[in-house]
């Protein structure tokens, strides 16, 4: 099927991405690769949540949903008369939806993926998402719909990843990999990109700490909170990766200071490395930080 072809062009360019330096941070997101049309529905949303990983490695236990970014104006879609005021939103949602709307589509699969205004229904939200999947993958990148089509692919992967109970949609790493690899190479989604690196230190088979370090660097540029949490406690600690501390600590102390009241385990491992950190590594990722700053983020 289309889909899954398409799928396949660009994991395998993905692959060759992260062949790159396991913790370099010049490289930009990635453009439209080569390669031919994919096939087969996409999956479906993960639901909110997840695990801690298995490395012993600090981390949240679930990432929220991505937001959507602003994109043209939904079709306003006219109700039946008679139907209630209390309705008319999600009517006019599944009006839109129905026209292939993929704003609609996001907003829906949301909708019942979060029970926000309906009855919690994972698999409704999985089709929701599979129809953004299946019809907009090859968008181009920089179209205006393009974040709401990977974040779409990045809730296929979660709910491939932990599989939704009693229906159709089974736990399928390699599958949930995919996902997350498309929407990290093609689009550049820095969730997608936090998401793979995160099977790339908890899988089995798939274990590839380089490969983690390579996609969370990508998404730590772009102020992934998580990601440079993680990669920064990665270099503080010389866990699974060459020890660079003061790179460490930098990164630590941009995911500090932005980081919300409920990133409770950002504010821990920033304060044991503040801890323990020399008096040299501090002023290492000082001056590291005023680059970064300044947009050098070499």
């Amino acid at each position: 099927m289309r889909t899954s072809r398409r799928i396949a062009s660009v994991v395998f360019a993905a692959a060759a991405l992260s062949a790159g330096s396991a913790v370099a941070f010049e490289g930009t997101s990635p453009g439209r690769p080569a390669g031919g049309l994919m096939d087969g529905p996409s999956a479906a949303l993960a639901a909110p949540g997840g695990s801690r990983a298995s490395t012993g490695l600090a981390g949240p236990t679930g990432l929220a949903a991505p937001t959507a970014v602003p994109v043209p104006p939904m079709p306003v879609a006219v109700p039946p008369a008679g139907v209630r005021s209390t309705e008319t939103s999600l009517t006019a949602l599944q009006y839109a939806a129905e026209g292939g709307h993929p704003i609609a589509q996001w907003k829906l699969g949301r909708m019942y993926a979060d029970g926000n205004g309906v009855d919690r229904d994972d698999l409704r939200a999985f089709d929701y998402f599979s129809r953004i999947a299946n019809q907009h993958a090859e968008d181009s990148p920089h179209a205006p719909q393009a974040q709401i089509v990977a974040n779409a692919f990045v809730a296929l992967g979660r709910y491939y990843r932990d599989g939704i109970p009693n229906s159709r949609v089974r736990s399928d790493r390699e599958r949930a990999q995919e996902m997350f690899s498309y929407a990290a190479s093609y689009f550049g989604n820095p969730d997608a990109q936090y998401n793979l690196a995160r099977m790339y230190l908890d899988g089995n088979a798939q274990r590839d700490p380089k490969y983690a370090a390579r996609w969370l660097g990508l998404a730590a540029q772009k102020g992934h909170l998580q990601s440079q949490a993680l990669l920064g406690q990665m270099l503080f600690n010389g866990e699974l990766v060459p020890r660079q501390a003061g790179r460490g600590l930098m990164l630590l102390t941009l995911a500090r200071s932005n980081a919300g009241v409920d990133e409770v385990w950002i504010r821990e491992i920033y304060n044991d490395a503040m801890s323990r950190a020399s008096d040299n590594e501090r002023a290492v990722a000082g001056r590291m930080l005023e680059r970064w700053v300044q947009g050098r983020r070499d």
